[in-house]
């Protein structure tokens, strides 16, 4: 059993399918890989839970009703909060164009049904670890940016210090 500081930290999917059967053995085999889930059955519901909890990755269905896949992906791209939350979806195989249509609207990764849980679960994986790489460099960026701005504060000071000392110089040899 997790204590509750590790169940914390577990990565949160959002599950979102219409397909109550596929969303509950989703839900149980990637809860049995240690995810925490929220699940919605569309996109609606999936966006007023991305601003209810925190979601590290969204899997959702390319074909759903009332907002597709994709239109529930440019949904969440619009919003700065949720521009680099991984997105991938689930597709049919039997659907024209799916991945043309899902990295157009900016998923991240397709996969198509039937799929092997385990790709799956690697798929995930691989998108969770970019998805904290990128948030470590956006620490990183973030205090560059703190301490280039620090330094031109200081440039600023010491450019008006030594105006400053200029005009004392002139001053005393004049």
């Amino acid at each position: 059993m997790l204590s509750p500081a590790s169940r914390s930290s577990r990565p949160r999917l959002l599950v979102v399918t219409p397909n109550r059967g596929h969303l509950a053995m989703l839900a149980k085999r990637l809860g049995e890989e240690g995810y925490a889930l929220a699940t919605a059955a569309d996109g609606p519901a999936a966006l007023g839970e991305l601003h209810r909890s925190r979601i590290d990755l969204l899997l959702a269905d390319l074909v759903m009703e009332p907002m597709s896949g994709p239109e529930l992906t440019r949904a969440v791209r619009e919003q700065a909060a949720f521009a680099h939350l991984p997105i991938m979806l689930l597709a049919g195989r039997a659907e024209p164009d799916p991945a043309v249509r899902a990295f157009a609207a900016g998923a991240d990764d397709v996969m198509l049904k039937p799929f092997h849980f385990e790709l799956l679960v690697a798929r995930i994986e691989r998108r969770l670890a970019a998805a904290r790489q990128i948030a470590a460099l956006r620490t990183d960026m973030n205090a560059l940016d703190a301490r280039a701005a620090l330094k031109a504060v200081e440039l600023g000071e010491l450019k008006h210090r030594m105006y400053a000392l200029e005009a004392e110089r002139r001053h005393l040899s004049a």
